[in-house]
């Protein structure tokens, strides 16, 4: 133990001796930790962190192996939930918007339907009075009751105990305050910030319409159940696919062929394999940063040994063992991997906890559980501690092999010739791996460009989003239309404002959407299987194209006179004319069916667009309907500016107010809509380029080393060069020669690795692709640069050697 402090006293005493390496080290060090730290914090966070309940691992979510998103429709999950015999219990919960007024004014709230058993089976126990159960419901609407999540409860009603029994309105429906969930539960997604709980049989009163009875309406969004004991995931999967298939031979029509999977219920879940693949990349990225450090200190460790050799031989000769030199260089390497560790650490946290505050969607409560846990701080630690151990492993072999005769008498370690050695290895594999960061951050780079002047279909420049729903201020079925016919004439009169559209449910690029089957109109047989496409399905108001900035190719566009009493129509995108009828000049006139049966006439044919939140959709089937003929509540008005459509904010929402001061809204520009359908390009191309420069830096830093500690070890011989009459050319090749061809060969390998990893990028990058001439020209640009950047300094003090100095120094 005495021993060890000693080495530890005389590493400190030795590291203070050369700051400049110590800074260099540690700087590099932490930059790679707090790359890693934080990757992985996003990964605990979002992938391996449970939910917040009791026994989560025997917790799992049901999900469509064929869907990206496992909606059910309700009837199917009761079915489920009672027909199997593998779950001790199988619960249903579906995030709803609606307007809450708490008795000062209605305001949006954000919260979850769920099934009576949802608090039974997820275990939870009340913080605060009681749950509602499955023995409150008793059919449509009857247990309007309501349980508050913890956070809100403080931040609405400041912690007010006697808020149990209280009566508040949903929707101007009255619905009393039951219970408070347990601090931290947040809801199943935790993604999402809820607000209430209330029971899925009161779904009328809170969404404004009925799909319990509905089998073909998929619209429950997450189903969560509990494993008996010793049943495995697999078996659970093929218990529920054998009740699929019954209910899909029972009721054919209504009940499409789905194969279930089971995974950890959580946000990657919801998002399927996309955030995995994401976090994967970021991950394999940080990892090559880490790698690059290492190299990096490996090289500065081995030449700073080697600088110390006669030191090494002095110690050796005075019979000092190898084992106690060894243990000194690796104290070196710890307290440097210590250091820079625990900053890097320190680094991580401030970046984590600045994300978790992030609000990327303001018309959500979005909650980014981003707070570094004890994972996070046990990874930093280990992964500091063996890049300590990597790092100060380089030199082991230089002081095994250190001859006290040869250092004593020569003045220094003998070298082998000029051949290539471990420490050019290191950094022209440090090369190559900043080669393929800055190809990864390129690509993303590129892949942002083309997300912003993709086909969207529509124009969100001077374009206005208003969403409200009617139904949430007291509005029955039959007197929105109504409603929404008046908001769309009043909001016309605003001076500023070239057109007004409605869309419902959600407009294109919005996280909502809503798919449903169609049949050609030769089809008898309606049944899922047989159907002709999967669409995407709107209803809108004839000014919505206009407003919405959607052009029309062929045909004519819907009329308010396209109402109820009217022959049914619709206005499709090309994609479906292309799909559905085989052309689009077969399209115009003819007829489709919708799952019910309805003949639906194709009068127009709209230009192709993106319609779901995910800017890397296939192309995908829409349909145009009249909203006259196929009503709803829910309700996005469009408005077309004439100018900044910043400015018509305020008299939109004082509008708004005179048409009715209870209608909940929420107003915002759709290229602030947008941020959601590019959010993942953004983020990809953000993180990529900060890996990216940090890949460049520790590059800059390696070259730089290597250049700058050959130029030094070899001033006395470019003296003599530039005596003998030697060139500045010459003497330049002699200095950097071997830096330059480290940097050939690592660039053209990483390059090499960078399109090898086009697959990879794929699913990190929207239309990623390395074979970009731009990027291939960048990246050669880029690698130019950091080699210029990083030679500057060592060529200038090669190209000032002054021979009469050198030898008379020597």
């Amino acid at each position: 133990m005495i021993g060890w402090l000693q080495d530890l006293s005389y590493a400190i005493r030795q590291l203070r001796k050369s700051p400049g390496f110590t800074f260099a080290a540690i700087l590099t060090l932490a930059v790679a930790i707090a790359a890693n730290a934080v990757v992985f914090g996003a990964l605990d966070a979002l992938i391996l962190r449970p939910l917040a309940v009791p026994r989560p691992e025997n917790l799992y979510a049901l999900a469509h192996e064929n869907d990206a998103f496992g909606y059910e429709s309700y009837l199917n999950y009761v079915d489920l939930r009672d027909r199997n015999h593998t779950f001790e219990s199988l619960t249903a919960d579906n995030i709803v918007g609606a307007g809450i007024d708490t008795g000062q004014g209605p305001e949006r709230g954000w919260g979850y339907e769920t099934s009576g058993n949802f608090f039974d089976a997820l275990e939870l126990k009340p913080y605060l009075g009681r749950f509602f159960a499955a023995s409150d419901e008793r059919g449509p609407n009857s247990a309007p009751f309501m349980v508050l999540t913890y956070a809100y409860w403080q931040n609405h009603f400041k912690g007010d105990r006697s808020v149990v029994g209280r009566t508040v309105l949903l929707n101007k429906h009255p619905f009393t305050i039951i219970g408070v969930a347990p601090p931290g539960f947040i809801g199943t997604f935790p993604a999402l910030t809820g607000e209430f709980l209330v029971p899925i049989v009161n779904q009328e009163q809170v969404d404004g319409q009925n799909l319990l009875n509905s089998r073909g309406t998929r619209w429950v969004s997450d189903l969560l159940g509990r494993l008996k004991p010793g049943v495995t995931p697999a078996e659970a999967a093929s218990d529920l696919n054998a009740i699929e298939a019954v209910l899909e031979k029972n009721y054919a029509k209504d009940v499409s062929h789905v194969s279930f999977s089971l995974s950890r219920p959580g946000i990657a879940d919801v998002f399927g394999g996309a955030v995995k693949a994401f976090l994967a990349g970021l991950m394999s990225l940080a990892a090559l940063i880490l790698l690059a450090a290492c190299a990096n200190l490996g090289t500065l460790f081995a030449a700073r040994a080697r600088d110390r050799s006669r030191e090494v031989a002095l110690r050796l000769a005075l019979g000092s063992s190898r084992r106690r030199i060894l243990r000194g260089l690796f104290s070196e390497a710890v307290l440097i991997s210590l250091a820079g560790g625990g900053i890097g650490l320190w680094v991580s946290v401030i970046l984590l906890r600045g994300l978790s505050s992030w609000r990327p969607f303001p018309e959500f409560p979005l909650n980014l559980p981003l707070n570094p846990g004890a994972n996070v701080y046990l990874v930093a630690l280990l992964l500091a501690l063996l890049s300590g151990f990597l790092f100060g492993a380089v030199p082991v072999r230089q002081v095994l092999r250190t001859s006290p005769y040869e250092v004593i008498k020569l003045g220094t370690n003998p070298s082998v010739g000029r051949r290539f050695t471990v420490r050019d290895l290191l950094l022209a594999g440090q090369i190559a791996i900043c080669a393929v960061l800055v190809t990864s951050s390129l690509v993303a780079v590129r892949g942002l460009v083309r997300s912003l002047h993709s086909n969207f279909g529509v124009e969100p420049h001077n374009a206005l989003l208003v969403e409200t729903d009617p139904s949430r201020a007291g509005y029955d079925r039959d007197r929105v239309p109504a409603m929404q016919k008046h908001l769309i004439d009043e909001l016309q009169t605003i001076p500023g404002v070239a057109a007004v559209g409605l869309i419902s449910p959600d407009p294109p690029l919005h996280m909502g959407w809503t798919n449903t089957s169609v049949f050609a109109d030769q089809t008898i047989d309606l049944r899922a299987s047989n159907a002709a496409a999967e669409v995407v399905l709107y209803q809108i108001t004839p000014e919505y194209m206009q407003a919405a900035g959607t052009m029309l190719v062929a045909g004519r566009n819907l009329s308010w006179h396209d109402d109820k009493n009217s022959p049914r129509v619709a206005v499709v995108n090309r994609e479906f004319a292309r799909r559905v009828f085989g052309a689009e000049d077969k399209a115009l006139g003819g007829y489709f069916k919708r799952r019910d049966g309805t003949r639906i006439q194709v009068v127009g044919i709209a230009q192709d667009g993106k319609y779901t939140a995910n800017i890397a959709e296939r192309p995908t089937c829409a349909v145009f309907l009249p909203i006259l003929q196929f009503p709803s509540n829910d309700t996005w008005l469009v408005l077309r500016s004439t100018g900044d459509p910043q400015q018509l904010g305020a008299a939109v929402r004082a509008k708004l107010r005179e048409v009715d001061a209870g209608l909940p809204s929420f107003v915002q520009t759709w290229e602030s809509e947008l941020s959601g359908a590019l959010f993942a390009s953004r983020m990809a191309a953000m993180s990529l380029g900060v890996l990216g420069v940090m890949g460049a830096l520790l590059s800059i830093t390696g070259i730089f080393g290597m250049a700058a500690y050959s130029v030094s070890k070899r001033m006395r011989e470019l003296g003599i060069r530039v005596a003998l009459g030697a060139q500045r050319k010459e003497v330049l090749k002699t200095a950097l020669g071997r830096a330059f061809k480290l940097l050939t060969f690592g660039s053209t390998a990483g390059l090499l690795l960078g399109l090898l990893a086009s697959r990879v990028l794929a699913f990190i990058v929207y239309q990623a692709t390395p074979r970009d001439p731009l990027v291939l020209a960048g990246v050669v640009a880029a690698m130019a640069l950091l080699g210029l950047m990083a030679t500057w300094v060592p060529a200038r003090r090669a190209l000032s050697a002054d021979p009469a100095i050198l030898l008379r120094e020597e």
